[in-house]
């Protein structure tokens, strides 16, 4: 019987050093210690056929051989719940030997791009940023300036109406009529950059939403030589000292005269007949501008007579399109991986 619990005992330490889980914690104390079926718990029930000279010896060492295991089990059970322990630490601490993982960054957007430099520059020449509301009503956006109901004018700007007398601006020049009566009296000198909205179909060159930079002058004494050496002067800050500028007559109901402002390619400096940016003729319209006209300075609350001023706007997507040489204006809202990629 002293041979059944020294091998018991051997046993008891070698199934102990196998424990390596909480299940294997489980399986030991039912093997060993189940009051039931453990095999030192049975020991006990052979306690009456052991002759009553050897019985309390018997039991003394059954009950050692009891603390053996349960001592065993709960040592292991520390060895668990401390290799847990500096598992869980050591997947807080980063492994420094590992390779780094390269985080995907984005990149400011081309239009907001583009804003921001023009901006830039009208703030260097003492520009002041001017911001208005994008659903306008039609008196600011068409009767203010110089554009009555039944002008042609209303047709080219296709409107998307919110409800009567309620609209979606067409363009930022509504922002000069209020801008002129919140300040009230000149030097008057702000660009409004913002979004614009027409009934364009989708194509290459227009999206019914896109962005505008309009800009704005009065003083006294404002003549179209100023607004011919501000241009110039922006176009060359934009695009480069070799650019060259010229001014073209034209027509909008808001400035009188009126002239459509073009630069030299800058992308084969007009010296390739077959450039597909400029079709070969060397020259790419940027902006249109003129004197502002003497209806629009009185529905802005300015006397014509005293104070003259010059206006401009530019669509800031078409100087993206230039600057990026994107063939589809689109691509700027369609966040096309390969073109957006391309950004960083």
């Amino acid at each position: 019987m002293a041979h059944e619990l020294d091998q018991l005992k051997e046993k008891l330490i070698e199934e102990a050093r196998k424990i390596s889980s909480h299940s294997d914690l489980l399986k030991f104390k039912e093997r060993f210690l189940s009051r039931k079926k453990g095999e030192v718990s049975l020991l006990l029930k052979k306690l009456p056929s052991i002759s009553p000279d050897k019985r309390a010896e018997f039991g003394r060492k059954v009950n050692e051989l009891k603390q053996i295991g349960e001592k065993l089990l709960k040592e292991a059970e520390e060895r668990l719940n401390e290799l847990k322990s500096r598992m869980e630490l050591e997947r807080l601490i980063p492994d420094l030997t590992l390779p780094g993982i390269r985080k995907t960054i984005g990149a400011i957007h081309p239009i907001s791009r583009t804003s921001y430099e023009i901006e830039e520059i009208f703030l260097r020449m003492g520009y002041d940023i001017e911001e208005g509301p994008e659903v306008e009503t039609e008196y600011y956006n068409f009767e203010a300036l110089n554009i009555p109901e039944y002008h042609p004018a209303r047709e080219e700007q296709d409107t998307f109406f919110v409800r009567k007398g309620l609209l979606l601006r067409t363009h930022t020049s509504p922002v000069q009529i209020r801008a002129m009566r919140k300040r009230k009296k000149p030097p008057i000198r702000i660009i409004v950059p913002g979004r614009v909205y027409r009934r364009d179909e989708p194509d290459p060159t227009h999206t019914p939403m896109f962005y505008q930079i309009e800009g704005l002058v009065v003083d006294r004494g404002i003549s179209f030589s100023h607004l011919k050496g501000t241009l110039e002067l922006f176009s060359k800050a934009l695009f480069g000292e070799d650019t060259r500028v010229r001014f073209r007559p034209s027509y909008f109901p808001f400035t009188e005269p009126s002239a459509e402002v073009d630069i030299s390619c800058p992308i084969c400096g007009g010296k390739d007949s077959h450039c597909r940016v400029c079709g070969g003729t060397g020259w790419i319209e940027i902006l249109g501008s003129g004197m502002v006209h003497p209806r629009v300075l009185e529905a802005g609350g300015i006397d014509p007579e005293e104070y003259s001023g010059f206006a401009f706007g530019l669509g800031v997507d078409r100087i993206s399109m230039l600057r990026s040489q994107l063939p589809d204006t689109r691509y700027h809202y369609e966040n096309r991986i390969e073109f957006l990629e391309q950004l960083k």
